[in-house]
């Protein structure tokens, strides 16, 4: 099944787009996305446990996706 993966600042900076279409198996969770990402070309420093969140709502790892939905890698934010 098909998912739309949105990755911003530097996860967008490592992949070299803001998003992408990841195809993932049925019953896929939150957790085998992730680790689809992380082996796209680029992304290998995406940690195993970001935060993620799923059609705009954070999601846990054990969290199961259905085609269509929108999954969104965070990346770690600083400031001050």
């Amino acid at each position: 099944m098909r998912i739309r993966l949105l990755v911003f600042a530097s996860y967008a900076d490592a992949l070299g787009r803001g998003e992408v279409e990841l195809d993932v198996a049925e019953g896929a969770t939150v957790a085998d996305c992730v680790a689809a990402v992380r082996a796209l070309p680029g992304m290998g420093a995406v940690p195993p446990s970001p935060a993620v969140a799923v059609n705009r709502r954070y999601a846990r790892p054990e969290q199961v996706v259905a085609a269509g939905d929108e999954v969104a890698l965070i990346p770690p934010v600083a400031g001050g």
